[in-house]
């Protein structure tokens, strides 16, 4: 890895519920290798990032500049900026919708991390896969390496694979992670062991194509028959959230001192428990969970919301 991951370790949690219903359940902490490139985004920039830096730069020296795209709150665009700063590679940030008079605290980050900010229209922006499009940003910013928004590329999940590399115990019978654009639910499915389910929890809203999603990423031609995708724990959809979904980011912290992000990993804890909670997990289920990271993003909320 480009960069030190050695401080994510993997913690068992005790609760009442799961000593009742016989399973135990764990939290592989990816949020603990960095406050800003950390979680699966460090993961999925891997292999874009070696490129870059392998790749003959025209003024002869340095990688490639890194292009990439994101909304005012990204983290993907936050961890692309740090990285870059700290592997010496330029770095672009193409922004859905036009630049606002206050930028985002995340924004702001990645201008003091050194990423040029290009602010867009969002009907610009749906077009950013449009090989059209690509070729005028390559003709502005000159040939650089194209990561698609959030690292949705084949490149993106064999990086999130990597992650299973940290889990030196292979007798977890469930991983579970958030989803978004599903390229970690497909890097986890390419490296896990057939015997384990690997359990996605969408954060979006009305999501229908996850396994097309993971078709597309994986290169493969049929479906991974050890997915289980639980739909019902968007809390209204992306970067939604509710008086509860708050209550039990408080309550984790409180009970287990596990910090958890609104857009991501608490919808996705919050959905494992309900899930051991309905039996969904077998008697002697062994589950890990991913932290994807991503707690720059509870800045946004009111002050005293949460507890950490």
């Amino acid at each position: 890895m480009l960069f030190d991951t050695s401080k994510a370790n993997i913690e068992e949690l005790h609760d009442e519920l799961f000593a009742e219903k016989q399973v135990s359940v764990s939290v592989l902490r990816l949020d603990k290798i960095h406050p800003l490139v950390s979680g699966n985004k460090l993961f999925k920039l891997h292999y874009f990032l070696e490129e870059s830096i392998n790749s003959s730069h025209p003024a002869g020296s340095g990688g490639k500049t890194v292009l990439t795209f994101g909304g005012a709150y990204s983290n993907h665009l936050s961890a692309t900026a740090y990285a870059c700063k700290v592997l010496q590679l330029k770095s672009v940030g193409i922004v859905r919708g036009e630049k606002p008079e206050q930028l985002s605290h995340t924004l702001q980050q990645c201008l003091q991390d050194g990423m040029q900010l290009q602010f867009i229209s969002r009907q610009q922006y749906i077009q950013k896969d449009d090989p059209a499009f690509i070729n005028s940003l390559k003709a502005t910013y000159g040939e650089c390496v194209i990561i698609p928004e959030g690292g949705y590329h084949p490149l993106g999940a064999k990086g999130a694979a990597l992650i299973m590399d940290l889990v030196k115990d292979k007798s977890y019978t469930h991983i579970c992670t958030a989803t978004g654009t599903a390229t970690t639910l497909a890097g986890i499915l390419m490296a896990a062991r057939s015997e384990q389910t690997v359990v996605g929890f969408p954060v979006l809203k009305g999501i229908t194509d996850i396994k097309n999603n993971i078709i597309k990423l994986t290169e493969k031609v049929a479906e991974f028959e050890n997915l289980l995708v639980l739909n019902n724990y968007h809390f209204g959809g992306y970067a939604k959230k509710t008086d509860l979904l708050i209550q039990f980011m408080n309550q984790c912290w409180l009970k287990h001192q596990l910090p958890l992000d609104f857009v991501y990993t608490a919808k996705m804890l919050f959905g494992t428990f309900d899930a051991v909670k309905n039996d969904t997990f077998t008697r002697g289920s062994k589950i890990l969970c991913l932290h994807t990271g991503g707690l720059q993003g509870n800045k946004s909320l009111p002050l005293n919301t949460l507890l950490f």
